[in-house]
């Protein structure tokens, strides 16, 4: 973080400063930001942001009361209303039109201040799927260099972004900014407020699809992130994608390939999955190196491939490239984590979230880990934010569960129905495809049959809460 006068804040991002008693135009601030009263932290800046389900105005005064040292609100709050009554000294208010957009203002000018002294390094990361396994992995290499901050889970959109990039102080020399969209523009509004030095593209799918409009509306959205960069700046993309591919013809900036193909500048070779990780090769500037990458998932190797892309061009050599790859052990929390183990029962919980492409890749991982003597079993609840797509992807992703041969298949959840629907009708199953409504009746069913041995993954997006699910299984098979 950085400290910033209350004129200063002010001068950013507009507004109308409301001082409390005691406090001047000079008075310091951190500029680390919260819109979570429950993150806030003495010193802090709050941002009131009126959000779809509640409005952060509510909270201000928790926000006080835990430290806050500025309030950025969208309309002067009353004494009572921020609860000084009860003991809590006055803070000072800065009132702006509109929170969210206040936000983005001032991590601009903080990101600009910073950038003046020609010592940060701005990494962006963009694509369907891999976007937070790709970031956790930059950001360990480039802790190798130097002082780092990445951004937190998945903040990735118009509020994560610029609490990412307001958490950097002088003293950081690389930002790892996780760039999400679920429309054209967003991704160009972030990269307008830190504009990357390198951009990464990893995929361009179905991810989100619904909310973008098709597929070619998320390649536009995409391609934000290359178009950002200058001729100075670095393109990392997937060589293997034909879409992102296409992206090399619309920046200027040098690209730097990675992937399976040929002509990869970073490129993996001798791909072998198993339950403990995927081992390959990776070649890169001429070199080669045996890995063990031990998050599990084949599909994994690609962003592996990213962030050593990334790594090479910050200037590490291969064999630190290799040291990080090897020392992560999960892609995040939710993320294909691995758990259980009695009576050789595994659970791998990917439910933090879901798309046709990631989904795909998840069952083809469990075919091809499960252990001979026991069962694959897929748990799997909806893909949201599909769109038009929504009934397409569901009876495609039950019919591949039949192709690769998924032992047994539970299905969760009404959205999800049509998935178990594909799946009876393409095999002719007796009893493989099972339906519930809710998650205790798939937990119950689960616990009766599942036996020595047996692999289940469960699968579905965050918003049909699978996770929960996961982690239940997990501790019954501790």
């Amino acid at each position: 973080m950085i400290e910033l006068s209350f004129s200063e804040v002010a001068a950013a991002i507009g507004g109308r400063l409301v001082l409390a008693p005691g406090d001047t135009p000079d008075t310091l601030v951190s500029g680390e930001s919260q819109t979570d009263s429950r993150e806030v932290q003495p010193g802090q800046i709050f941002f009131a942001r009126r959000g779809d389900d509640t409005d952060g105005h509510l909270f201000a005064g928790k926000a006080a009361r835990a430290g806050a040292k500025l309030l950025v609100v969208e309309r002067e709050l009353s004494a009572a209303e921020l609860g000084l009554d009860a003991g809590v000294p006055a803070v000072t208010q800065l009132v702006v039109g509109d929170a969210t957009d206040a936000l983005g203002a001032l991590a601009t000018a903080v990101i600009q201040r910073l950038r003046a002294h020609d010592k940060l390094t701005i990494v962006g990361i963009t694509g369907s799927n891999g976007k937070t396994t790709t970031k956790n992995l930059v950001a360990a290499m480039a802790e190798k260099l130097g002082p780092t901050v990445a951004s937190e889970k998945s903040f990735n959109n118009e509020v994560g972004g610029p609490m990412t990039m307001l958490r950097a102080t002088p003293e950081t020399e690389t930002l790892v900014a996780e760039m999400g969209a679920s429309g054209v523009g967003e991704i160009a509004r972030l990269t307008a407020m830190a504009q990357p030095h390198i951009g990464v593209v990893l995929t361009v799918g179905l991810a989100h699809a619904g909310e973008f409009g098709g597929i070619e509306a998320t390649f536009r959205a995409k391609s934000e992130m290359v178009q950002s960069l200058d001729a100075t700046g670095v393109a990392v993309l997937n060589r293997d994608d034909p879409r992102v591919a296409k992206m090399a013809e619309l920046t200027p900036a040098r690209v730097v390939w990675f992937g399976q193909h040929p002509e990869a500048d970073v490129r993996a070779s001798d791909i072998e999955p198993s339950a403990s990780g995927t081992t390959f090769t990776l070649h890169a500037g001429g070199e080669s190196r045996s890995v063990a990458f031990r998050v599990l998932g084949e599909h994994h190797v690609m962003n592996a491939l990213a962030a050593a892309a990334v790594g090479t061009t910050l200037g590490l050599s291969l064999d630190a490239i290799v040291e990080v790859l090897e020392a992560a052990t999960l892609a995040a929390p939710g993320r294909m984590q691995v758990l259980g183990g009695r009576d050789g029962i595994t659970i791998i919980n990917d439910a933090y979230n879901a798309s046709p492409d990631s989904m795909s890749a998840a069952l083809r991982t469990l075919a091809q880990i499960t252990k001979p003597q026991g069962r694959s079993v897929a748990v799997l609840g909806a893909m949201t934010e599909l769109g038009d797509y929504t009934i397409e992807e569901h009876l495609r992703v039950g019919l591949q569960a039949v192709r690769l041969r998924i032992r047994q298949l539970v299905v969760v959840g009404r959205d999800a129905r049509d998935l178990h629907i594909s799946a009876i009708n393409e095999g002719s199953w007796d009893g493989e495809s099972v339906f519930f409504e809710t998650q205790d009746e798939a937990f119950d069913y689960l616990v009766e049959m599942l036996t020595t041995d047996d692999t289940v993954l469960v699968k579905s997006s965050n918003a049909a809460g699978l996770q929960a699910l996961g982690d239940r299984l997990g501790e019954a098979y501790a």
